[in-house]
């Protein structure tokens, strides 16, 4: 049985997805298979190692799994001066 998400995306992830957020159904196992699917649909440019992910506004681990209702977000490397 799936789950029902929302997916924030930031900086270059936001750009190659063209939007900030969308709302899927996924039945991944976890969210390395989530950010997979978005990365294969929307030609996400990073690799999950060169991420972070956060579920509803914690860091967590890709292995952890995706639960309904949940935010998660996507955090590509960031550069600044």
């Amino acid at each position: 049985m799936g789950s029902r998400v929302t997916i924030l995306y930031f900086a270059a992830l936001r750009d190659a997805a063209g939007m900030a957020s969308e709302t899927v159904e996924t039945s991944a196992a976890n969210l390395r298979a989530l950010y997979e699917e978005v990365q294969v649909r929307h030609q996400l440019p990073f690799p999950a190692r060169q991420l972070r992910v956060a579920i509803d506004g914690d860091f967590a681990g890709w292995e952890d799994v995706p639960r309904e209702g949940a935010e998660i977000a996507f955090i590509p490397p960031v550069s600044g001066g």
